[in-house]
């Protein structure tokens, strides 16, 4: 499909930001996105690249009250040499089709789609911070459009991308967080939409993750929907921790997202010699390592932060400390070894790293 480009006019440009300290995360957008239409009978239609503008919803659109809409987020990366870079683009398109298939919504040509995320991306690499561990943040979504009331699959949809500059995600270093566990919440169950990148999936942690921030900790540890004993993944990412010589993950059972940076994190540590395990991990079995000592190491992985080291976690009354509460050396070399091959620092030997400019 010929993607169009129109121009946003050069009185409506937005000022760039110049503080590259101050950028935070999600709250700053381009003057571009991308668009385009699907109706039943017709397919995907009107691709464009056109001015950062408000979508027009009909009140009945069908994704306000039935929660058809799903997303995706990755970046882009300026290396030192001005060069910009993609890491693994087309496994969150494949990723994204998944959750469409799952919701009952069109899938995308995965060729349009990269090339539709190419296009916005050079058209504002002027956009992309030079800052290290800053970035450009990619947002593709699909949301049901049609106007009508009734529990179905819509027969409209519009897909857009909208990107923006976002700061370091450890502006004052790479440091442990503090996780909550809970049992009186549950993010997802096996026959559901958990391994969908959906919106409801969002609304769903929401409380639990308002609570456990009250209670000074940065994200929740989902347990199982069914047992509540087995762990599944933490806030937005997934979860891995390291006992004795084991790095254990839990399974892709139907209920966790498979993460891009999950399967990045298990590749790497495989060709570095690391034993990598996708099992049942039980909160039992966490607390009894955390305090024989046998728990090494706990970090998340997604694509906010790449790796987040977890030093300390609450469950019960009680708080756990996993490697005195400091980040280990397994959680540091994995971080940055994914670092390098994003920002273009270092030799890319699976090929995920795609070179825009």
């Amino acid at each position: 499909m010929k993607i169009k480009t129109v121009k946003a006019r050069a009185g409506s440009m937005k000022p760039k930001p110049t503080d590259e300290s101050k950028l935070g995360f999600g709250s700053i957008f381009t003057d571009h996105m991308f668009t385009m239409k699907y109706k039943q009978g017709e397919g995907w239609h009107d691709a464009v690249v056109g001015p950062y503008k408000a979508i027009p919803l009909d009140p009945a659109a069908m994704c306000l009250h039935y929660g058809q809409e799903i997303f995706e987020g990755l970046k882009a990366y300026r290396g030192r040499d001005g060069s910009v870079y993609l890491f693994r683009p087309l496994e969150n398109i494949r990723r994204m089709n998944a959750s469409a298939r799952r919701l009952c919504m069109p899938e995308l040509d995965e060729d349009t789609a990269l090339e539709a995320v190419k296009k916005l991306v050079l058209l504002e690499k002027e956009w992309i911070p030079r800052g290290v561990g800053t970035s450009m943040y990619i947002r593709p979504t699909m949301i049901a459009t049609e106007p009508a009331l009734g529990v179905r699959p819509s027969a409209e949809y519009l897909f857009y991308i909208i990107v923006g500059p976002v700061g370091a995600y450890y502006p004052q270093g790479f440091s442990p967080t503090k996780i909550f566990v809970t049992k009186e919440f549950v993010r997802a169950v096996r026959g559901g939409i958990g391994s969908c990148k959906a919106a409801a999936n969002y609304a769903a942690s929401l409380l639990a993750g308002k609570t456990a921030g009250q209670m000074g900790y940065t994200q929740v540890l989902w347990l199982d929907a069914i047992e509540l004993k087995n762990v599944e993944e933490v806030g937005t990412s997934n979860i891995f921790f390291s006992f004795g010589e084991e790095l254990v993950t839990p399974p892709l059972s139907g209920s966790i997202l498979p993460g891009v940076t999950r399967d990045s994190v298990i590749q790497i540590a495989r060709k570095n010699g690391l034993r990598v395990t996708e099992r049942t991990i039980s909160i039992d079995e966490i607390v009894d390592a955390s305090t024989s000592g046998n728990l090494k190491e706990a970090f998340a992985a997604g694509t906010a932060a790449i790796v987040s080291p977890v030093g300390q976690i609450y469950f019960e009354g009680k708080e756990y400390l996993i490697n005195g509460g400091k980040t280990g050396p397994i959680t540091e070399k994995l971080y940055y070894e994914i670092l390098n091959i994003q920002y273009g620092e270092t030799d890319d030997p699976f090929g995920w790293r795609i070179k825009l400019d």
